[in-house]
């Protein structure tokens, strides 16, 4: 029954999506972000969308890095993250990269919107709530929004979800996660959040644009975990593969 409900609001979403978007064609066309033809509703071409750099088949269910028959990997079968399982949209690579960079740096804020829908091709199942990664209120000040919360509303919209938008928080503290080797990014997050919500039995979904070495995911899916919630799953734009 659930699941009934969810898919029927995912249908009238959709529907009154697709009419928006084709009256906002009609009535603002605009180029593609990336080659600059006319796209008309959408902020890519339907070439630029195709060309985007996609995963391999075969990741590993916990972490989404590419895993042989798309088993658990040696590396979460030796360590187990906190998170329980990762999907994600794309290869972090050119030109995802850009794209990531102008929705965080020059407000591209319906680039957010554009890739809720592009997650939307692969749902999590049995979801209660929605959480988007916090940023602390320095980074957000000096951002002026939060891109994984604007990522996480039309998720949430769409699967019919409740969005707790304001029950975590991320203290200052720390250097950027990007400036730091792969080894050290651990440290640098441990103890960063904070929860003011009884998640007991819950499953959470965690909206973030990147997992790179999947460091703070973990970190704060420790934080979930220890507030109660049952399983922790990333839902991302993009992930790094190691190079």
């Amino acid at each position: 029954m659930k699941g009934q409900r969810l898919s029927i609001h995912r249908d009238i979403h959709h529907a009154i999506s697709d009419a928006a978007k084709r009256l906002n064609a009609a009535l603002l066309p605009q180029d593609c972000l990336l080659c600059g033809t006319l796209s008309g509703e959408e902020i890519l071409c339907g070439a630029c969308a195709d060309a985007l750099p996609r995963l391999p088949d075969a990741l590993c269910p916990v972490c989404a890095l590419p895993s042989p028959g798309g088993e658990t990997c040696g590396a979460c079968l030796s360590q187990s993250p906190h998170y329980d399982a990762t999907l994600a949209g794309f290869r972090y690579d050119f030109p995802i990269d850009r794209l990531v960079q102008a929705l965080k740096y020059h407000q591209r804020l319906a680039i957010a919107s554009w890739f809720a829908r592009a997650l939307l091709e692969t749902p999590p199942r049995e979801v209660d709530l929605v959480l988007a990664l916090p940023l602390s209120k320095m980074r957000l000040a000096e951002r002026g929004f939060n891109q994984a919360l604007e990522i996480a509303r039309p998720l949430s919209r769409a699967l019919a979800l409740p969005l707790a938008g304001g029950a975590c928080r991320r203290s200052e503290g720390g250097v950027p996660q990007a400036s730091l080797p792969w080894a050290d990014r651990h440290r640098n997050v441990r103890g960063v959040f904070e929860c003011s919500m009884d998640l007991t039995g819950k499953s959470v979904v965690v909206i973030d644009d990147v997992m790179t070495t999947g460091a703070t995911l973990n970190e704060f899916a420790r934080t979930l975990k220890k507030h109660g919630a049952v399983r922790v799953t990333n839902w991302v734009v993009a992930r790094a593969l190691k190079h």
